[in-house]
Formats: structure tokens, C-alpha cells, sequence
């Protein structure tokens, strides 16, 4: 039997009983009808979703995710500027201030008729928009642990060794070039009345060409329990639906969609938890306007720039000696 997989994104705190975010599960138990594709680990084949029934109940919830795969804009405007809200969703406003970096926090109770609600932040940034080093917040421990106080673990436990072959099952750019792909653990501590909790998580980076990114995510199922690493197992927490989108809106300016439902736990109820969410999420709003913004040589974002490019030269050099005969 094939071993199947999933990569992580974020994590805080959820419950062990599980129910489907999707009306049609994302994977399936019956291995021999899944999409895999081999991970860099030797002999450990990753299952595949369902990407289109993905990315629509994505871009159901995400308006700014369906206007990045549309091209960003329309009608001379770009990012929250050209979107159309004429959603049939039950949205409701939590929070609305026009000067605050997060200007809008949405939610819908009982999405997909699931008791944790679908929660939905849109902010305005200045800088470069540079969803890869955006990504990096939420996948990299360090970074993570800059605004995530619940954080204990981030790691990357199976990338995908071909991304040509993601990219067909995706539809050949119907959704951007994805760019990175994998499976990945998460765990908490706990963090006020919330217990640590540990996810298994399919996650992927979608880049756009204009500039725009999409960084997804969604839980595995059960039966990918035996790709947890070794040690103490920890109550499970459930990312039924994770996006975040970013949408340049000018030369140095881009706009950022973020989008959760996680199923939470242990006899915490909701409101308990809900306000503690919204925080933690508004403090990596805040984190990303202080990286983005930064000049200077000794900036964040410089730096970041800067290994990128020496990454890319490699690459480069690499390819070229490649190719000599």
C-alpha cells in the first residue's frame, strides 16, 4: 500500500472529533483512485486532493483569492478595491476600522454546518508583496514564534519532489504556478484556557502572474495518522479550510485576504476562543506591516531580497553547468 501524506499551516488549538469541511471529502480511503506524487522522502508517496473543490470553496469565501486566479483586477482597480461583495454567505462584520492594518474581520457561524465559525481578515500593507516570505511566517518556527505565542513546532516533514507533476494534477496553471508543496506538523503549547494541540496538514503555494500568491492549506484525514512523527501524541486540531491571498496593489503596496475555520475542543467553547484568534492573527498582521515596511540594508525584507536573489544565482550557475557539454 502507498504511504499518503499532507503538510502543515496554521495551527492554535482544536478538538479530536473530526467532520468534513467539504461537502465532498477532499480524500478518499480508496488509494488506488488518488492522485499522489512522490515527496523528497524515498519510498513516501503524497496523496493528493481534490484541488478544483478546493480552490472553489476557496474562492467562495475569498473573494480576493477569485480575483488573483482572474488576474487581480478589474475595471482599472486591483486588490479589496476591484471586488465585487455580492456574496449569499451569511457574513458578519466582528470588526471594521478603516486606519487599523487589519481593517475587517468577517465570520460565518456554522459554515459547511460545522461548529467553529469560518473567519475572515483583510488588511492593506506597504512594501514588496513577497508571498513567499509572507508564507514564511506561518511555516517557519522562528518567524512564527514573532507573533504566534501558542507556537511549539512548525516543520516540514515531506516536500514534494516534483512540482511539474503538482502542476499538472493542478490543470496546468488553472490556479497559478505552484511553487512549493508538501506535508508538514504543527503542535502548541497551551496557551490560556487552551491545551496544546498538534496538526497534519496538505499545504501549497500558488504564485500568480502578476505578482499575486496563494498559501492553502487543509487537514488530513485520519488514515494519514502513521505520517506523525515519533513521540507523545497530542489532541488534534483541524484546519478545515486555511487560505491567505496576496494581491499587489501598487509598486509597494499589496492587499492580504485571510481566511480560517478550525475545529476547537476539550470543552472550550467558542467565544472563549474565538477572541483569542482574532488577536493572535491581528498580531501577524501587524508583524508582516513592520517586516514589509522596513528600509534600509538592515530591513527584514532587504535581507530576505537579498538571500533570494543569491539563491536564484546559484540556481542559475547550477543550471548553466548543467547544461555545458
Amino acid at each position: 500500500m502507498k504511504l499518503t501524506t499532507t503538510y502543515t499551516i496554521l495551527t492554535l488549538m482544536s478538538g479530536a472529533s473530526y467532520s468534513h469541511a467539504f461537502s465532498t471529502p477532499l480524500f478518499t480511503p480508496v488509494i488506488d483512485h488518488q492522485k499522489t506524487a512522490p515527496s523528497k522522502k524515498t519510498g513516501v508517496e503524497i496523496e493528493l486532493p481534490d484541488f478544483d473543490a478546493l480552490f472553489d470553496q476557496i474562492q467562495r469565501v475569498s473573494p480576493l483569492t477569485k480575483l488573483a486566479i482572474e488576474g487581480g483586477g478589474r475595471n482599472g482597480k486591483r486588490g479589496f478595491a476591484a471586488i465585487e461583495d455580492n456574496s449569499d454567505l451569511p457574513w458578519k462584520i466582528l470588526e471594521s476600522n478603516r486606519r487599523g492594518v487589519v481593517h475587517q474581520v468577517d465570520k460565518i457561524d456554522k459554515f459547511s454546518g460545522l461548529d467553529p465559525p469560518l473567519l475572515r481578515f483583510r488588511g492593506s500593507l506597504e512594501g514588496p508583496c513577497i508571498g513567499e516570505a509572507f508564507a514564511g511566517f506561518i511555516m517557519n518556527v522562528d518567524e512564527r514564534k514573532k507573533w504566534d505565542p501558542a507556537i511549539a513546532e512548525v516543520s516540514e516533514m515531506y516536500p514534494i519532489n516534483d512540482l511539474d507533476l503538482a502542476n499538472i494534477f493542478m490543470g496546468y496553471g488553472k490556479y497559478g504556478d505552484c511553487s512549493r508543496l508538501g506535508v508538514g506538523y504543527c503542535r502548541t503549547k497551551s496557551y490560556g484556557p487552551i491545551p496544546g494541540r498538534e496538526q497534519l496538514t496538505l499545504c501549497g503555494i500558488q504564485d500568480l502572474p502578476d505578482g499575486s500568491t496563494i498559501i492553502w492549506g487543509t487537514e488530513m484525514e485520519d488514515w494519514h495518522n502513521h505520517l506523525m512523527p515519533e513521540g507523545e501524541r497530542h489532541q488534534r486540531a483541524r484546519s478545515h479550510l486555511f487560505s491567505t491571498t496576496l494581491v499587489p496593489t501598487g509598486d509597494n503596496t499589496f492587499d492580504v485576504e485571510y481566511c480560517l475555520q478550525i475545529t476547537l475542543g476539550s470543552g472550550v467553547p467558542n467565544w472563549i476562543v474565538q477572541p483569542i484568534l482574532v488577536e493572535t492573527i491581528k498580531g501577524m498582521y501587524r508583524y508582516a506591516k513592520e517586516y514589509f515596511s522596513g528600509k534600509g540594508e538592515d530591513s527584514d525584507v532587504y535581507k530576505f531580497l537579498e538571500e533570494r536573489e543569491k539563491r536564484e544565482h546559484l540556481m542559475t550557475e547550477r543550471n548553466s553547468i548543467l547544461m555545458t557539454p
